[in-house]
């Protein structure tokens, strides 16, 4: 039975949950591996004879790559079919996934990184977009809730689940553990997953995919290659002009394009441009801990792996169990107030992790942690309603690719703007250039992990304080 509405249509309805858990699994895995290379940093440098800070680049080329597609992605699935951009995608990441567990040299694994970001950022910028066309007004926020739980869920159990892998496996297994579910979800969506009735056939703005490309990877290159050798040496700086020239170019060429990659008016939508701003800051904080928590628990407080990945799954478990409460009290109360709610939450556990030192107790740190995962579910899905909701049918699919966007973009951020902090922070603590962990100097790791909190503080409190002002105002003008 055809219909131009997937909720007119009773078989698509009777399987909406399954359909749910397809896009759900996928979308797990495909921000799971944001951050589940990072435990294993240290094993796979060893093993491929690769330095630490080059062995880095397995995380952030992965994040580069998918925050340069997303925005293509979202356009090409409104105008070919999601569920056909989500198809492929599924295979390209498995595929990807697979040849990256082969033992190689680092450029190999590299460029499989690639192929699996490609087939991770079409599944990304269409997985909302599908859920809120197949799910009716009053079940969406569960189920937004749901997809935006899976997604919290993969980027931030990344290094807990990675650890736990790394106790009993080879480090091919974190990669290889995709394909198996990557199956399944492959043949959950050939049974159950409909075919597209929305798509407008509009021409893809090329031009403004590679401007925006280029942006993105000259920005975050000369950021992490001014890490190591320095942001004023004429390589970085030479990044950083190509990024800037590039996103003014972009700028002017979605301006000028009818059919552009983003519709600039969507933010003219002050409750779409909030919510999307502090979705990009607070996964940006949130990666702090996923970037410097594996160096405190292994290497300050000397836990293995294995435990340290354990520890690290408090955040994410508690996180799980929230985000279904908090998508049906979404639903019933309306999600506006539930992010603010959060976000205070959220504020608190990065205040308090400026505390953390060698003395601290583990148990002050689960605790946090697990409040930390009630905060982020309390933010998330209501987020993600408030951002789907707050566009029109035509332009769901920009919208979820700009939602994935947000949410990546901050994840690199996140990894750029903790390493740099705490690198600094280090530096100035010893004396001299740090980039690394200092054996038997823990006290100048702690130094730049505080600060680095500070940091994440601070932008989890700017969040807080725009949620809530523009909370008040809309309640002043009666809406």
């Amino acid at each position: 039975m055809e219909t131009k509405n997937f909720q007119d249509n009773p078989v698509v309805q009777k399987h909406r949950w399954i359909i749910l858990i397809a896009v759900g699994l996928f979308t797990f895995m495909s921000t799971l591996d944001s951050s589940i290379v990072n435990i294993a940093l240290p094993t796979i440098s060893k093993e491929l004879h690769t330095p630490m800070n080059q062995a880095t680049w397995m995380v952030s080329i992965y994040l580069m790559i998918v925050c340069a597609c997303l925005l293509l992605f979202g356009r090409v699935g409104d105008s070919f079919g999601k569920i056909k951009v989500f198809k492929i995608g599924t295979f390209i990441f498995v595929l990807g996934s697979f040849m990256c567990g082969i033992p190689h040299s680092l450029g190999l694994l590299l460029f499989s990184r690639v192929v699996q970001a490609i087939g991770a950022s079409m599944t990304m910028s269409t997985n909302t977009g599908i859920i809120t066309e197949v799910f009716p007004l009053k079940e969406r926020g569960r189920a937004l809730g749901l997809i935006g739980s899976f997604v919290s869920l993969g980027a931030i159990a990344g290094p807990g689940i990675g650890g736990l892998i790394l106790s009993q496996f080879s480090w091919s297994y974190i990669f290889w553990i995709n394909v198996p579910v990557g199956i399944l979800t492959i043949l959950l969506g050939t049974f159950y997953l409909p075919k597209d009735v929305l798509k407008t056939k509009t021409k893809i703005d090329m031009a403004g995919f590679t401007s925006f490309a280029i942006f993105i990877l000259t920005l975050f290159g000369g950021i992490f290659i001014g890490q190591e050798i320095g942001f004023a040496k004429p390589i970085s700086l030479v990044l950083f002009l190509l990024a800037i020239l590039s996103f003014v170019a972009f700028f002017f060429l979605e301006k000028r394009n009818p059919n552009p990659l983003i519709h600039f008016e969507l933010f003219n939508n002050k409750l779409f441009t909030v919510s999307l701003i502090t979705a990009l800051m607070i996964f940006s904080a949130n990666f702090f801990s996923t970037v410097i928590f594996p160096y405190y628990l292994q290497d300050a407080k000397g836990f293995s792996a294995s435990i340290a990945g354990l520890l690290m799954m408090f955040f994410p478990v508690m996180m799980m169990v929230g985000a279904p409460f908090s998508g049906a009290l979404s639903d019933k109360f309306g999600p506006k107030w539930l992010t603010l709610y959060g976000l205070i939450l959220l504020t608190i556990c990065q205040f308090l992790f400026i505390f953390l030192n060698m003395s601290t107790s583990i148990y002050f740190f689960v605790v946090v942690s697990a409040f930390m995962g009630i905060g982020n579910a309390l933010f998330q899905s209501p987020n993600n309603t408030i951002i789907m909701s707050s566009v029109e049918k035509k332009d769901l699919g920009v919208a979820g690719s700009l939602n994935s966007l947000a949410r990546n973009f901050g994840m690199v951020v996140g990894i750029a703007l903790s390493t740099t902090v705490l690198y600094q922070a280090m530096s100035f603590k010893m004396g001299e250039k740090v980039t690394t962990y200092i054996e038997n100097r823990p006290d100048v790791f702690i130094f730049g992990m505080n600060v680095s909190f500070s940091i994440a503080f601070i932008i989890c409190l700017i969040a807080t304080l725009m949620t809530g002002y523009r909370l008040v105002k809309n309640q002043k003008n009666g809406n």
